[in-house]
């Protein structure tokens, strides 16, 4: 019998971000999988891994917008979660074994006492089911194996902790803003700890990463029913022009260098270029250069000089 020839469906250059939220019970990776099936891009990637019971703001770069990742993920993050109190888990949420107990319930009072201890740069020890590496491997790889893990303590930033119901004795609300490398599940932990319980994590939704925050939110079942409904004609233009966001949006927080379209050319070759204009900034360790509101490059400027390291071809 005639082996059938596969078609190859074709992959549609698109540039941009799509700021998910990413539903309850799959991994970030079965999320992406279904953006890939809608939109069929030529590139696309995620910036941050959501955990399966967590739900919220997951960033899919498509296109361009993948070189620039490292600075949503570099940014804060904001967190809502529930803490369930009287039970301590071996990974720190709802999916694991139940480690220790205890019959102490905190009031709201004694919650709020103690969260300025947890605010500012503090130490954290990741949980042992994290994907942190222990020699070579990733550590909830070791701990499924029975393996004794022990991880060390790190410094993490918390810019905020605060408390935001108690919807009864049982379990309290809570909302982070924290920096890169914070477990929210470790913050659980260790406020059950403190308050001389047992606590963790039984609800948890990202509200913010970076510049996206949850005004950006689009649900997955909203980009599946606006894909069905596209009429014969329409091709994957009207998804993108309904649902991506602009590749420089990830880039608001950095010094924008805007150039003319001779300084453009140069530099998508590659080539270093003088600033000009007594505004021009003479250092910066990482900058990005536009012409007419398009971004040209990422780079740096030393000593009045703009070097490109990262060329965006929009």
């Amino acid at each position: 019998m005639a082996r059938q020839k596969q078609v190859k469906r074709k992959k549609n250059a698109i540039n941009g971000w799509l700021v998910l939220d990413k539903p309850y019970g799959l991994t970030s990776n079965e999320a992406l999988g279904r953006i890939k099936r809608i939109f069929s891009p030529e590139k696309v990637g995620h910036a941050g891994t959501l955990d399966p019971r967590a739900s919220g703001l997951l960033p899919v770069a498509f296109g361009e917008a993948t070189k620039t990742v490292p600075f949503v993920m570099d940014g804060r993050k904001v967190y809502r979660f529930e803490v369930t109190w009287g039970a301590e888990t071996n990974t720190d949420d709802t999916e694991g074994e139940v480690t220790a107990t205890s019959d102490v319930r905190p009031d709201a009072d004694a919650i709020s006492a103690v969260l300025p201890e947890f605010v500012g740069t503090i130490m954290q020890v990741p949980p042992k089911f994290s994907a942190i590496k222990v020699a070579g491997e990733r550590a909830y790889d070791l701990a499924r194996e029975g393996e004794e893990v022990e991880l060390a303590a790190r410094p993490i930033d918390v810019h905020r902790l605060d408390l935001v119901a108690c919807p009864d004795g049982n379990r309290a609300v809570f909302e982070a803003e924290c920096g890169k490398g914070t477990y929210v599940r470790a913050l659980a932990r260790d406020l059950g700890r403190r308050l001389g319980t047992c606590g963790h994590v039984t609800e948890l939704r990202r509200l913010l990463v970076g510049p996206f925050g949850e005004d950006d939110l689009i649900e997955l079942d909203e980009i599946l029913e606006a894909a069905e409904e596209l009429d014969e004609g329409e091709g994957i233009g009207a998804l993108v022009a309904e649902f991506i966001l602009p590749v420089r949006d990830a880039m608001d927080e950095l010094v924008e260098v805007p150039v003319s379209l001779d300084d453009a050319v140069k530099i998508r070759k590659g080539m270093a270029i003088l600033l000009r204009g007594r505004d021009a900034p003479l250092n910066q360790e990482v900058a990005f250069a536009s012409h007419a509101d398009v971004p040209v490059a990422i780079g740096s400027i030393d000593k009045g000089r703009f070097q490109p390291t990262r060329v965006f071809h929009l």
